[in-house]
């Protein structure tokens, strides 16, 4: 139990909040129908959740610091659950999209709070060995999601993806009250509030301001007002950083171009490789009639390569500069959405295979790296700080791109169909265009708007990788699989603190 009973507790709730990230993709017409949800209500489905583990997940931390992480833990498992129960239960797209949010701040606790219970618990080759099965564990909640929510959705239904949450809470919670022994960041730190409501008021208006677009346009009052105050947010939130003594984020890490760099691809990484999903599935399910299982077995060529990627990758990429990992996988990501850019109305999933097999190869480069790389660009004191980070920046990226790229995807769909199909559009989603307009015209809109949005998810990939080569030059410790701070920083950051 010693050994692997706190490992065991902590895996079982990534496990969850990381499967609860992808397991929804392949629900979502069958919500769609169930609830009479629209387009919009879909991106918030998935966002909500994303938006919410991404603006809270550095204040949580900070707070678990100072209120005890397992106590925090706990609670966010607690919350993770009935929040899950509350999903499955939901009436409406409104209902549904509120417990989706109440999810993600559950899973905020739990996230923000697993690698420095790890820590607390495990030293020097327990630890490397503790952090290899986490990230394993990680992986494979990605890798199982579509399928296991193709299952569930096909046969109990979709509701069952969330209470399936529920008895894996019950064991999380029993064992990590039995296992992990509480602990607690240094004696003084204060909880830095004001940063933390900034910081979720510019991820919150940014991305609702990403999402009206999609039906009201760039250009309305509304859509310009939501980006106005997230700017706002943006300046309150840097300058409070600057000024509270404890801050979540120090602004002057972004000073340094390889903490840029890293913080720039982790975001890019997320957004490219997972935004589209949700509207790749839907195509598949809605315009193609794939049953939830067939669809989500497509994205096993995904899922699998990633997988066989990031476990050969430990042994065959030993000692390779991260930024050659992380960017070089950025780029093949990049290729990879590009290739999945050429469908039309007669295109089946096989035309996906290729895209989906480089973006599987990619994600297995940069998941293993890209947060031993921020850690290392960082002093050893600021690790915790660097953690927070990498993982704040990649569910916001997820959030974000999920919001543009459907606003991407829905405009360039209603541009290619007759006038009057936005509203539609906006309104029904896929679904609702059925029965207004021929089957070809509605085949050849949708395929032309994934086009759109994988060319965009692209380009954010390619730039994202060109940006960690130019910037990510620091000495030799950021390296593939050598990276000292991924495997004893936090341990040693823990102790201090204890101390």
């Amino acid at each position: 139990m010693r050994t692997w009973g706190p490992l065991t507790a902590v895996c079982l709730g990534t496990f969850m909040l990381l499967l609860d990230v992808t397991i929804a993709i392949v629900a979502l017409p069958d919500m769609a129908a169930a609830l009479h949800a629209s387009l919009s209500d879909l991106q918030w489905v998935m966002d909500a959740y994303a938006l919410a583990l991404a603006a809270l997940l550095l204040g949580v931390g900070a707070a678990a610091d100072v209120l005890g992480r397992r106590r925090v833990h706990v609670t966010g498992v607690v919350v993770f659950a009935g929040a899950s129960l509350l999903c499955g239960v939901a009436s409406g797209p409104a209902t549904l999209v509120a417990a989706r949010a109440l999810q993600g701040a559950g899973a905020a606790a739990t996230l923000a709070t697993t690698l420095p219970l790890l820590a607390s618990v495990y030293q020097g080759r327990r630890m490397s060995m503790a952090l290899g099965v986490w990230g394993a564990v990680g992986g494979a909640a990605s890798a199982v999601g579509p399928v296991l929510g193709g299952l569930l959705t096909d046969g109990p239904g979709w509701r069952w993806i969330f209470y399936v949450n529920l008895p894996v809470s019950v064991v999380a919670v029993w064992l990590t009250l039995r296992a992990v022994p509480e602990s607690r960041g240094r004696a003084g730190r204060r909880v830095d509030w004001a940063g933390t409501v900034t910081f979720a008021a510019f991820a919150g208006g940014v991305t609702y301001g990403a999402v009206r677009a999609g039906s009201h346009g760039w250009g309305s009052t509304g859509t310009l007002v939501s980006f106005a105050g997230a700017a706002l947010a943006l300046v309150s939130f840097l300058v409070v950083e600057r000024r509270v003594a404890d801050p979540l984020i120090d602004p002057r890490l972004f000073l340094k171009p390889a903490f840029s760099g890293v913080m720039a691809g982790a975001f890019a990484f997320n957004a490219a490789a997972f935004g589209v999903m949700a509207y790749t599935s839907i195509w598949l399910q809605t315009v193609l009639g794939m049953s939830p299982v067939r669809g989500g077995l497509v994205f096993l060529w995904l899922s699998l390569a990633a997988f066989v990627v990031a476990a050969a990758g430990g042994r065959l990429l030993h000692g390779v500069p991260a930024r050659f990992t992380v960017g070089g996988g950025l780029l093949l990501i990049g290729a990879g959405q590009f290739c999945m850019a050429f469908l039309d109305a007669g295109s089946t999933s096989t035309a996906l295979i290729p895209g989906l097999l480089l973006v599987g190869v990619g994600t297995g480069l940069v998941a293993p790296s890209v947060a031993g790389a921020a850690l290392a660009t960082v002093e050893r004191e600021r690790s915790g700080m660097a953690s927070g980070a990498v993982n704040t920046f990649r569910q916001f990226g997820y959030a974000l791109g999920l919001a543009f790229f459907g606003t991407v995807l829905t405009s360039r769909m209603a541009d290619s169909l007759p006038h009057g199909a936005a509203h539609a559009l906006a309104g029904g989603g896929a679904q609702a265009l059925r029965g207004a307009f021929p089957e070809h015209a509605l085949r050849a809109a949708f395929a032309s708007g994934l086009n759109t949005a994988a060319v965009t998810a692209g380009t954010v990939a390619v730039v994202g990788g060109v940006l960690v080569l130019a910037l990510l030059r620091t000495p030799g410790a950021v390296r593939t699989g050598v990276t000292k701070p991924a495997a004893t920083t936090l341990t040693e950051e823990t102790t201090t603190q204890r101390n």
